[in-house]
């Protein structure tokens, strides 16, 4: 096996290459220094240059790293990613229509790789029907400059599928703990597993390359076989980065790699704003014991805090997609990662489940709805941010709790005297005629029988045959007043009782 530096990694990318790169979030699992490396090589000589980087649940810092690092001119020709609000400089790039862009789901990207890997045809599924990747909607094409169809619609005994198309890999490049001088490589001492194996048998299988970064590299035969994620037969190289952090600005933590189980835990408290409080209540009046459970980041991350998840906690089992499951699951610059995990899949394990119908009830944000039911949490004021792991979670959960504000992020209420009180009214308006993505299709949801309902701070909706139905209010609450006023349509009104009043003590 080659140890080399990342230097000498830099100097074999070659022009036109394409790409895949593990890593998640901040620096989670990332081989930042060979990015790094990459980046200062082109910006010394002007290569390598148009690139075609694929990532699975998209890097950055929302700066400088990650994939950030690719957004010099001319280094980068196409991308295909999950989600783009840590790599702004890249949404600069893709408004401007100076590079082909996709966003397809996390989850299919990463199963799409799995199959090149395995030399199959590209990946079969139901995922992304009806969304803004499914080709009748746009095929996840996010620039004009767009020159390959990625997917395409099939029909299969009656049912609709979508079939993601293969493409050849030039290069890997993966992150790990340690690896031995024969390259078999440990993810021990990482946050998350995600979907290193695939990435470098796919590279591997394509006539391609892989290289990992590891903080260590030890004497062959020094790693137990059960550690050992990824045999030395898929790696053609390896450099050892002993300053490598687990996350960005993160040091290794046992804590957060699974070795230890910390005797304390995080303070994480309920939101402190009582918008949020509210939604974050209501939310969780759905859970029920013994579900599969998936709470979403943003607004619906707050249900994790409530007193009913509190005192269901032994009772539901929680998950997220990077693959933890139950623990406690960390927010900001940390997450997709957790303390105290009772168990770690790779990411695109985790997938599976989540694809297969394994989640019983998933807590998501919604930032746009349409009088249809769809929501849309992809592309917001015309840039595209990208679904992340949405879609894969929404389309296949049974049950689906949106949650959000009605009239955006600056509403601000009050609850005085046994009653909710709004003191402002938020500028953006949430519920609209139509969305401009469609990030979750309503129509494909009742035909596949979940049950849909829309929390905001002073109402619940549910979806009906025909759309939404206002169904709660919060006390103190006029519907015609504090909530059809305020969005861009009618909807069906049957309001048969009031938001629980118990979710609002101790505001």
């Amino acid at each position: 096996m080659q140890i080399c530096s990342a230097r000498e990694i830099a100097a074999f990318v070659q022009d036109g290459d394409t790409i895949v790169i593990g890593g998640c979030g901040w620096g989670l699992a990332t081989p930042e220094a060979l990015l790094e490396a990459i980046e200062q090589r082109f910006l010394s000589t002007g290569h390598p240059k148009n690139l075609f980087v694929i990532n699975s649940l998209s890097i950055g810092d929302g700066d400088k790293r990650g994939l950030n690092r690719f957004s010099h001119k001319g280094m980068l020709r196409g991308i295909i990613s999950s989600h783009f609000a840590l790599t702004p400089s890249l949404q600069k790039l893709i408004s401007q229509d100076k590079l082909e862009a996709y966003c397809l789901p996390a989850g299919v990207i990463q199963q799409l790789i799995r199959e090149i890997g395995a030399g199959r045809p590209g990946l079969l599924t139901r995922t992304g029907l009806g969304t803004f990747v499914d080709p009748r909607h746009g095929g996840g094409k996010c620039s004009k400059s767009c020159k390959h169809d990625l997917v395409e619609l099939l029909h299969l005994h009656g049912q609709e599928y979508l079939r993601y198309r293969p493409f050849k890999i030039d290069l890997a490049l993966i992150c790990g703990s340690a690896a031995d001088t024969k390259g078999n490589l440990s993810l021990d001492e990482e946050a998350v597993t995600l979907d290193s194996l695939s990435l470098a048998m796919a590279a591997h299988n394509s006539g391609g390359h892989c290289f990992a970064q590891v903080r260590n590299i030890v004497e062959s035969g020094s790693l137990p076989a059960r550690s050992v994620a990824i045999p030395g037969v898929f790696l053609d190289a390896l450099v050892e980065t002993p300053s490598q952090t687990i996350a960005y600005d993160t040091p290794y933590s046992p804590a957060l790699s699974g070795a230890i189980k910390p005797s304390h835990r995080r303070v994480q408290n309920e939101p402190s704003e009582v918008a949020r409080k509210v939604i974050a209540r209501r939310a969780a009046e759905e859970l029920i014991e013994n579900a599969a459970v998936n709470i979403g980041f943003g607004v619906p991350s707050g249900v994790r805090f409530t007193e009913q998840r509190k005192k269901l906690a032994e009772q539901i089992w929680l998950s997220c997609e990077h693959g933890h499951h139950n623990g406690q699951f960390l927010g900001d610059t940390l997450y997709g990662a957790a303390q105290g995990s009772e168990a770690l899949l790779s990411s695109l394990d985790q997938f599976d489940f989540y694809n297969g119908g394994g989640l019983d009830i998933a807590f998501l944000g919604m930032s746009e709805v349409d009088r249809h039911g769809n929501v849309n949490l992809s592309k917001i004021g015309g840039k595209i941010v990208g679904p992340g792991s949405f879609i894969d979670i929404s389309q296949n959960a049974r049950k689906l709790v949106f949650c959000g504000l009605l009239t955006g992020v600056d509403t601000r209420v009050e609850y005085r005297k046994d009653k909710l009180k709004i003191t402002r009214n938020g500028t953006h308006t949430k519920f609209v005629e139509q969305t401009d993505h469609i990030t979750f299709n309503a129509i494909n949801a009742r035909s596949n029988g979940q049950e849909v309902l829309y929390v905001t701070e002073r109402a619940v909706f549910q979806l009906g045959p025909n759309g939404l139905v206002l169904t709660e209010v919060a006390p103190g609450i006029k519907p015609k007043r504090d909530v059809l006023a305020h969005m861009g349509f009618a909807c069906k009104v049957d309001v048969q009782r009031k938001m629980p009043e118990h979710i609002f003590n101790a505001l």
